[in-house]
């Protein structure tokens, strides 16, 4: 990573609430297959959320802290704030003298654009403005959000429509909380109501929803240049397993993410 920042565009995009098992059952059974000819071995990698919900998660993860595999470490990081005793600082991670990634990034040259989605992104409210207000830019709208059964088609859009207004020749890091898997997504399954509300399925059925478009996003990432790309979930999300529903709670369907990063060459267009 040390080599990739620098040289390459980077887009990091976090699948909200996204489950592992939900993940892993629909690559093997080929539901997604855009994001899964883009996954080494056609499969998500096992790793433990650095969080329960989206803030605590974000903050760790734009502090370097990315879901970490999950078999015994140390593991060594992508990105690292210097600090002495590190155990996971390796030769090849990017070691930044800032806070957080983002300044780490515009420190090397980088313009940071944050396309959010659920309310942690929103700018409504102060709460919702430290995360976005991390970056050099940020953008949500209504549409975005979760509420919206198109929230991943226009976060698409808008971001077709900041890289082709960013200069050739400047560096791109590229942010895009998904909103889509979150709560309500009920109305991503057909034949789902209202009523019956979300369930287990409906989860599945938005990420189905996200691999009908995520081509579009991969295509623009890598339009100017290489790209390094990491995809993964900040957290999972129960419904009913062992009796819980939701998040920000200590369940193995929570802390349990999938997670890929892989290059995306110039010039790929979207299926």
């Amino acid at each position: 990573m040390s080599e990739i920042v620098g040289s390459h565009d980077l887009l990091l995009v976090t699948l909200d609430t996204l489950r592992y098992d939900v993940a892993a059952e629909l690559a093997a059974a080929g539901r997604i297959p855009h994001l899964a000819r883009h996954l080494p071995g056609g499969v998500w990698e096992k790793r433990h959320a650095p969080g329960s919900f989206t803030y605590a998660s974000h903050q760790a993860i734009f502090a370097g802290f990315l879901p970490t595999p999950a078999g015994q470490g140390p593991h060594p990081r992508l990105f690292a704030a210097r600090f002495a005793g590190s155990e996971s600082t390796a030769s090849g991670t990017f070691v930044f003298d800032t806070p957080d990634l983002l300044s780490g990034l515009a420190d090397a040259g980088y313009r940071t654009v944050c396309i959010g989605g659920v309310g942690f992104f929103n700018k409504q409210a102060p709460l919702g403005s430290v995360l976005p207000g991390m970056f050099q830019e940020s953008h949500w709208e209504p549409e975005f959000g979760v509420a919206s059964p198109t929230s991943f088609e226009a976060q698409v859009a808008r971001a077709e429509q900041v890289v082709a207004e960013i200069p050739a020749g400047q560096r791109l890091f590229l942010f895009v909380n998904v909103a889509a898997l979150h709560q309500p997504n009920w109305f991503h399954q057909s034949g789902a109501t209202r009523e019956a509300g979300d369930s287990r399925a409906t989860h599945a059925a938005a990420l189905e929803y996200v691999d009908a478009h995520i081509g579009r996003l991969f295509a623009t990432a890598s339009s100017r240049r290489r790209c390094f790309a990491i995809v993964c979930s900040d957290h999972g999300t129960a419904y009913g397993d062992d009796g819980y529903t939701g998040h920000r709670l200590g369940h193995e369907s929570v802390w349990t993410v999938p997670y890929a990063h892989f290059f995306l060459e110039p010039g790929a267009t979207a299926p």
